[in-house]
């Protein structure tokens, strides 16, 4: 008991230092005490992906941003022609979230691969996601659009990730789908 203790008690110190920890529950072949530990904590594994230096090659020599969309939606897909015939110079990068380089970048970004819930702006440094994704894309095109993304900056996160979640959670629905990337 006094040992179970001791573990819970540097278990909660590491957690209360700022340490990052992974929770390891054993099996039943390995709890042969007469007190069974539910769960203990470990470091983060050594062969974890670090998918910012796995994915730093998409930047190598080009260092426009690449944004990401789901590939079947007809609003993303009209989304993407529109900034593609607005940025005359070229600025922005496409890619879909379905594809092989999609997944690794939104895993760059923190998200699930599997995660087509949002458009996704990735620069070399930096990744923006739903409403501030829209904005920063808007900064790249030409007049008015930066302009309009300032004043947009203003409303507060949650009112326009509120309205962004809205219309992506209600998109196949309203604009439809196909059945393959059109871009």
């Amino acid at each position: 008991m006094k040992k179970c203790f001791q573990q819970l008690l540097s278990s909660m110190a590491l957690l209360l230092s700022g340490g990052c920890a992974r929770l390891n529950f054993p099996t039943s072949a390995q709890s042969t005490n007469r007190f069974t530990v539910f769960a203990t904590l470990s470091r983060p594994r050594p062969d974890t992906v670090n998918w910012v230096e796995a994915t730093s090659s998409f930047f190598d020599h080009d260092t426009r941003p690449i944004m990401l969309f789901d590939g079947v939606c007809n609003l993303c897909n009209g989304g993407v022609r529109f900034v593609r015939d607005v940025d005359r110079n070229r600025r922005i990068r496409f890619e879909s979230l379905q594809s092989e380089a999609g997944k690794k970048l939104l895993m760059r970004s923190g998200r699930a691969p599997d995660d087509i819930s949002s458009v996704v702006l990735v620069e070399k440094d930096r990744s923006y996601i739903k409403s501030e994704a829209v904005l920063k894309i808007m900064e790249y095109l030409d007049l008015p659009l930066p302009q309009l993304a300032f004043v947009l900056q203003f409303v507060p996160l949650f009112v326009r990730d509120f309205m962004y979640d809205n219309v992506a959670n209600n998109r196949y629905a309203l604009f439809g789908y196909s059945d393959s990337c059109e871009i």
